[in-house]
């Protein structure tokens, strides 16, 4: 099955203008209905946002491949759209999408339709079909485009199958140097594999070849796909290559790799990062792999983090998982309070009328899962399913307070740093409970998920987190009073470091421990440093806009296009529309963004600005304490990070 028997006219749209993410899903979900290939559309979309949740399915270099196989799919097919303009659809780098396709496969029945998603994934990967396929104005143009590309890539591809083979082997003999222990084969050997296996396993795969014959190094890469694994790696190839790339987002078969050097990394990374990632593999510094025969690999692949990055992984999952409800129920709380009257009963407000009332007793139990569901999740990423239900509890027990003394709770505040005891201490409770069961005789194996790790691990991490309740309860009152007894310089300063902190790496971990403090004062009533934080967060994207719109000579034609959206972005709280113009001039945009983002956030502090939602922008501006100067603070800062901006910046030539 070709390409161009998916995707069929009425599926293709070209020179679109979407707002969002959810607008491009919604878009291409419903030209696959067009095309007749799903019975059941919401059901397709749930399968979509479900495969989004895993992890975004932009690959960056402003392409997107949204996919899903559920049973809402009646047969095989592809829709596509070209956005001019672009779309956020969260690339790891910062680009807009321009080229989006989405993937329809069926639940079950015959596979002859993966074939062809590999090969399109694969033609995504070669210079000038993106282009190409850009330049289209009408669907039979942009067919044409993808017709002649699949010809020639692959147009003779079973009459040159075993050409190829040896062809490959040949040149492997020949690139592989002396002594290499390649032995005449490969001396790089990769997996790829991402949640679906529809798409990014075998741009992965096609990205770490080609890479291997630009450095004259022989790789091989085996996909683990919707299919099935596919040039399967032998016995005697493993044997024979220097090292092992793992690219992965999901498990694989890894004790065949016992005793070898391997790299476990992202299937995102064998994408992006295949040079560094096969130069590494040949280096001699990769540590050998040994497996341990339980758990999973997922777990495992941590292995070859930094202590820094899987502390930050696990953290960044509990955070992402908890801040839908800190928003929402933020944002409820802020509500009940815009919609009560303070002159019936000020002790009461909030809760005064019937509809603040009902707002507000929401809220309060959507932003009361904060913790646990932090903890929880982190716990999750730690050591799998098995983690979450320890971890929950252990939020739990951190947000009441228990001690021993008193276990109805509430005699300390452990707060925001004992859910994050809880999480890390069920995480790696659960970790030793499955080791320690691994002895257990095989007949006993069926009751460890259902009795023996909820029970044993629930009770550990309740232990675990009373007994430290008492000592993160004191770290935090010692915060809380530091932060209260700061006089207005002192603030204004916190504000500004707070503002600076959100434009440093936009996105990044700076940015992210800038708001994740901001959250956490929430919990404990400190509502002016998450103001702070959303300024900062606002200016980095109006900067550049007014830059753009100002200075124009400063900018390319693309860049004062891509500026006008950044108005959208930046008054929406979303940081990361600078970062296309921070990866290609950092010296001059990141010092702008932060200067602004510092004079924003100083002077939210300084006007006595709050902010209960920790998101939003604008639209929750009538919940925002002293709105006028929130977003006095806002232009100022923005203005000042566009003068810095332009002060910096050369004009361009021509």
């Amino acid at each position: 099955m070709r390409i161009t028997e998916l995707l069929r006219p009425e599926s293709i749209e070209l020179g679109v203008a979407l707002g969002s993410k959810e607008e491009a899903i919604d878009k291409l979900v419903g030209l696959m209905e067009k095309g007749g290939r799903i019975h059941d559309k919401a059901g397709y979309k749930k399968g979509i946002l479900a495969r989004e949740a895993q992890g975004s399915t932009a690959i960056g270099d402003g392409i997107a491949i949204p996919h899903a196989k559920v049973e809402a799919v009646k047969e095989p097919g592809l829709a596509a759209v070209t956005v001019p303009a672009g779309v956020d659809y969260e690339a790891f780098d910062g680009s807009l999408a321009n080229l989006i396709f989405m993937i329809a496969a069926p639940a079950g029945g015959a596979d002859v339709h993966l074939e062809a998603l590999a090969n399109l994934s694969t033609l995504l990967m070669n210079p000038g079909f993106k282009e190409s396929l850009l330049a289209a104005k009408t669907r039979e143009a942009f067919l044409d485009v993808i017709d002649k590309a699949e010809g020639d890539r692959f147009g003779k591809k079973e009459a040159a199958d075993s050409q190829a083979d040896s062809a490959d082997k040949e040149a492997g003999a020949q690139a592989a140097p002396s002594g290499s222990g390649a032995k005449g084969g490969y001396r790089v050997l990769c997996v790829t594999a991402c949640p679906t296996g529809i798409a990014h396993t075998y741009m992965a795969a096609e990205n770490l070849e080609n890479v291997g014959k630009k450095l004259g190094i022989p790789v091989k890469a085996e996909t683990n796909g919707s299919g099935g694994a596919a040039n399967v790696l032998t016995a005697e190839e493993i044997k024979n290559a220097d090292g092992i790339i793992i690219a992965a987002d999901k498990n694989v078969e890894m004790a065949r790799f016992d005793g070898k050097p391997v790299i476990m990394t992202s299937v995102a990374d064998g994408i992006h990062k295949g040079e560094e990632l096969v130069q590494k593999a040949v280096s001699g510094t990769v540590p050998i792999y040994h497996h341990t025969g339980g758990g999973s690999e997922a777990a495992e692949s941590s292995g070859n983090d930094s202590l820094g990055r899987t502390i930050y992984k696990h953290l960044m999952n509990g955070v992402s998982h908890m801040l839908p409800f800190v928003i929402g129920g933020g944002i409820l709380i802020a509500l009940a309070f815009l919609f009560d009257d303070y002159a019936i009963d000020p002790a009461n407000f909030g809760k005064n009328t019937p509809l603040a009332a009902y707002l507000k007793t929401i809220g309060e139990q959507a932003f009361g899962m904060m913790l646990p569901v932090l903890a929880g999740f982190i716990a999750m990423s730690i050591a799998d399913r098995p983690g979450l239900a320890v971890g929950f509890v252990g939020g739990i027990v951190a947000k009441m307070g228990m001690t021993f003394a008193n276990p109805a709770g509430g005699d300390v505040n452990a707060g925001f740093l004992g859910a994050l005891f809880a999480g890390f201490a069920g995480g790696y409770i659960m970790i030793g409970l499955k080791k320690l069961c691994s002895h257990l005789p095989k007949s006993l194996e069926g009751i460890k998920p259902v009795l023996i790790y909820p029970v044993a691990g629930i009770l550990l991490v309740a232990i675990a987190t009373t007994i430290i309740n008492p000592f993160m309860g004191m770290i935090n009152d010692g915060l809380n009073n530091l932060l209260h007894g700061m006089g207005g310089s002192s603030r204004v300063l916190l504000g500004a470091v707070l503002g600076g902190m959100m434009a440093i790496d936009m996105g990044g971990p700076f940015n992210k421990a800038a708001y994740v403090f901001g959250t956490a004062q929430l919990a404990e009533g400190n509502f002016d440093m998450m103001a702070a934080v959303m300024a900062g967060g606002m200016v980095p994207p109006l900067a550049i806009a007014l830059c753009t719109t100002f200075f124009k000579k400063k900018f390319t034609e693309k860049e004062r296009q891509s500026g006008i959206v950044n108005y959208i972005m930046g008054l929406s709280f979303i940081t990361e529309g600078a970062i296309p113009f921070a990866a290609q001039d950092p010296l001059h945009i990141i010092p702008a963004c932060l200067t602004g983002s510092a004079v924003a956030g100083g002077l939210s502090m300084l006007f006595g600005c709050t902010l209960r939602a920790p998101h939003g922008g604008i639209f929750v501006l009538p919940t925002i304490g002293n709105p006028l100067m929130y977003l006095a603070a806002v232009l100022i800062g923005a203005v000042a990070g566009c003068g810095v901006l332009a002060l910096l910046k050369k004009d361009m030539e021509g």
